[in-house]
């Protein structure tokens, strides 16, 4: 009972986090899909601690249907038993009244012999069977071993969770307690972000960016910059998560090309060729004359 009740608020915790995330307008990060890409660190963990989830959810439900068969078979068991101590008792009672007559004493020992020896064989039988069931139960059995790494997968996905959290927290306390863009507009420190940005400034400008994105100014342009940076860090899975939160955003923007294939660079990076190959396809689908798509066909032949 303790483990069904974990396992369902384990699957409550999945399905919450699951339904909050944001796949991109490329699908990018999309959990449900069934080879997905473009995913953050979490994410990732995220999509193996579901698979690890199904599989121990169906197991438990398996283990389920073999606790109730074997229950029905031991009702049947002890059902079998009490016969055979009704039995057992009437023929005590048989033998006595006969006690005095040695033909029918002795053919009623040889009955009641018969009947016993009927019954062992049937109840042989049933504890045979039974046997079987349970070394078919232990061969889908979720072990000890099993279920702690899944509490640990789970411990490892909340403390991702509480990451996030706490880097967001501490991001809005520093941009509260923060005076130094209070007499600035927001246009005027788009500016600085990205005059910072071309000097290669990276942390003064992804400060001013994230800033931006806090007072919802530009957003899409703001994260793209900040994958941009990213990028450029060699931070990849930072990167594709950023550029995937500004194509949903906007996604007729006109970095859209530069961005689909720094995406699809990112994802080459990290070893995800397959999905890499489906942004070079449609860059060279969607903007036929533009630059990227000619790096796009030169990364494509590079195969």
């Amino acid at each position: 009972m303790k483990f069904k009740i974990l396992v369902a608020f384990f699957a409550t915790i999945y399905s919450t986090f699951l339904v909050a995330s944001e796949p991109s307008a490329f699908g990018a990060g999309n959990l449900d899909n069934p080879t997905p890409y473009g995913l953050t660190s979490s994410e990732k963990t995220v999509l193996e601690n579901k698979k690890k989830l199904h599989s121990v959810v169906v197991k438990s439900k398996n283990q389920g249907y073999e606790v109730d068969s074997i229950r029905e078979r031991i009702d049947g068991l002890q059902s079998v038993v009490e016969s055979l101590s009704r039995k057992a008792q009437d023929n005590k009672r048989e033998l006595k009244n006969l006690a005095d007559k040695n033909n029918e004493k002795l053919l009623s020992s040889d009955e009641y012999e018969k009947r016993l020896s009927i019954a062992v064989e049937n109840n042989t039988k049933l504890l045979g069977d039974i046997s079987k069931l349970v070394d078919d139960m232990s061969k889908d059995y979720v072990t000890k071993a099993e279920f702690n790494s899944l509490i640990k997968d789970v411990n490892k996905f909340k403390d991702l969770v509480a990451l996030e959290l706490k880097n967001k927290t501490k991001s809005k306390k520093i941009i509260k307690s923060s005076t130094k863009y209070s007499k600035m507009t927001n246009g005027d420190i788009a500016t600085s972000a990205k005059a910072n940005f071309d000097k290669k400034y990276y942390t003064k400008s992804i400060e001013q960016y994230n800033y931006l994105i806090h007072e919802n100014y530009k957003p899409a342009k703001a994260h793209y910059m900040i994958g941009e940076m990213n990028f450029r860090r060699k931070n990849y899975s930072d990167a594709i998560a950023y550029f995937k939160k500004s194509a949903k955003l906007y996604s007729k923007a006109g970095y859209m090309p530069i961005l689909m294939l720094h995406t699809a660079i990112s994802m080459d990076k990290t070893g995800d060729k397959q999905n890499a190959k489906s942004f070079y396809n449609g860059i060279i689908s969607n903007y036929p004359d533009s630059k990227e798509a000619i790096q796009a066909e030169k990364k494509l032949n590079s195969y």
